[in-house]
């Protein structure tokens, strides 16, 4: 069993922020599979279902990012997955508007909700898709600001393709592999980015403050 979780804040007023990115593709993924993600439990919004022969948790916690490890502490251990088996997915400040980024361990790199995951888990060996959010272009720009931002209408033009791609890199992660899933996505983004026509813009800063219980 794999649990898959999608990072972001609860709340009508988040749904549409950069930020809330791992939501974005956990109600994808759960729609193109037929998984309703709408169970409520373990401090956060859950639903249960298969991709390919693997069953699959996904979840949506309910914390506020900051504390978004509660959620992930108490699923692992109800379900009782072992941390290899959770992918986490989420917003990358550091990465290009629309960059896809895989890795099967690191730091937080500043990011304050896979901060807490790594802190409830007891471990950073778990995997992680992250999409590029880009930094803001004025450098005097509170990151915890800009993250909070609601996307522009040109961001949410593109937003769809985005969600699409990157749904398409996590089913290959639980179908193939994390290997094959690189391999393929990693290069794919570098060749977009290369081709002036297909080339989404860099939006522009690093990941918010600490703080309790609140959507940073």
């Amino acid at each position: 069993m794999k649990l898959v979780v999608g990072l972001g804040n609860p709340g009508q007023a988040y749904r549409w922020t950069r930020h809330n990115m791992g939501f974005q593709l956990i109600d994808a993924l759960g729609e193109k599979r037929g998984i309703e993600v709408s169970r409520r439990g373990m401090q956060s919004l859950y639903g249960r279902g298969k991709i390919g022969r693997e069953e699959i948790i996904l979840a949506k916690p309910l914390t506020f990012m900051n504390l978004s490890g509660e959620a992930v502490g108490q699923l692992l251990r109800f379900f009782k997955i072992l941390p290899q088996d959770l992918v986490v997915l989420h917003d990358d400040l550091d990465l290009p508007w629309g960059k896809i980024r895989i890795r099967l361990r690191g730091g937080h790199g500043g990011h304050q909700g896979v901060k807490s995951v790594i802190e409830a888990a007891g471990t950073d060996s778990f995997v992680r898709l992250k999409v590029g959010i880009g930094r803001p272009a004025e450098k005097n720009r509170d990151p915890a600001d800009f993250v909070l931002e609601p996307l522009r209408d040109k961001e949410r033009e593109e937003l769809q393709e985005i969600v699409d791609r990157a749904v398409e890199a996590v089913e290959t992660v639980l179908l193939k592999g994390p290997q094959e899933a690189m391999d393929r996505f990693h290069k794919e983004t570098e060749s977009r980015r290369q081709n002036p026509e297909d080339r989404i813009q860099n939006s522009g800063d690093r990941s918010p403050k600490p703080g309790s219980q609140n959507p940073e």
